[in-house]
């Protein structure tokens, strides 16, 4: 199963956070970020390729030495977080943020410091749809439960180490999903 179906299954399962409406404002954020920045929408599938791989690669380090609780509190603090370089580095040091600019910059032909610029936008829409999988549905105040766990977040960390999870790929299917509706 792909990222992309699970957090299909995550919008069909009423426990747990996903909604369509939550997978429209990322791929219309995406699409934004990627107009105003003159990024080709199959570069930026390239890029946020990349950063679902650092965030994955930096989540898995996390939850070895935080445990799965930290874990999913840092995906729900910066699931809603607004785009600042001082939420980013709670998942990112600043030297991981400029290695992995300039990878991404050497794949794409992209500008180095406008992906260090996009970095506080991407991360935060990452973590957003990581959130939909959160179980338990949606509190009054809207806010995911993120003590019951997330099948998606451990998807995505791909426990069963089989690869099937770029983050890249899962925005170009919703994007296509979206585009279909």
């Amino acid at each position: 199963m792909s990222l992309f179906d699970a957090f299909m299954g995550a919008i069909d399962n009423p426990e747990q956070a996903a909604s369509v409406n939550q997978l429209g404002s990322i791929v219309g954020t995406v699409q934004q970020l990627s107009g105003q920045n003159g990024i080709d929408p199959a570069m930026m599938q390239t890029v946020m390729s990349m950063v679902g791989g650092q965030v994955r690669s930096s989540l898995q380090e996390q939850r070895s030495t935080q445990g799965e609780p930290h874990v999913q509190n840092l995906i729900g603090q910066l699931s809603g977080a607004t785009a600042s370089s001082s939420a980013l580095s709670s998942l990112f040091s600043p030297q991981i943020q400029q290695q992995l600019a300039q990878a991404v910059a050497q794949k794409t032909g992209l500008d180095a410091n406008m992906i260090v610029g996009l970095l506080p936008m991407l991360v935060p829409l990452a973590m957003n749809f990581l959130q939909g999988g959160s179980m338990g549905g949606t509190q009054a105040a809207g806010a995911p439960q993120a003590s019951a766990g997330n099948p998606l977040l451990n998807m995505f960390l791909d426990q069963d180490q089989d690869g099937d999870v770029d983050l890249g790929d899962a925005m170009n299917m919703a994007s296509k999903f979206m585009q279909n509706r």
